[in-house]
């Protein structure tokens, strides 16, 4: 599994959550919502620290991770992180 995110996508993160180099975003599954990729969830995303990371990319001085126990929401899927600009938010695609 990878993890893209768009440079647009990483200032938006980097000024929405106030992140500085060497700071986390960790993408994780959600009860509840709704994804193409699993019913019943949706994504969700915080700043905390790895614990055990299941995939990773880094950006700007910033790590985007998945948690090894998260892998499954993905379905064997990429995740590619957008911005939407008419939104002014981050858009979230899956391939396979």
């Amino acid at each position: 599994m990878n993890i893209q995110v768009s440079d647009t996508a990483a200032q938006w993160y980097i000024k929405e959550m106030d992140l500085s180099k060497g700071d986390y975003v960790r993408f994780f599954a959600r009860y509840g919502g709704c994804s193409t990729v699993q019913q019943g969830f949706s994504l969700g995303i915080s700043n905390e620290e790895p614990y055990n990371t299941g995939a990773s990319i880094e950006k700007d001085g910033i790590t985007y991770y998945i948690e090894e126990k998260d892998l499954w929401y993905f379905d064997q899927h990429d995740l590619k992180v957008d911005y939407d600009e008419r939104a002014n938010e981050p858009i979230y695609h899956y391939s396979a």
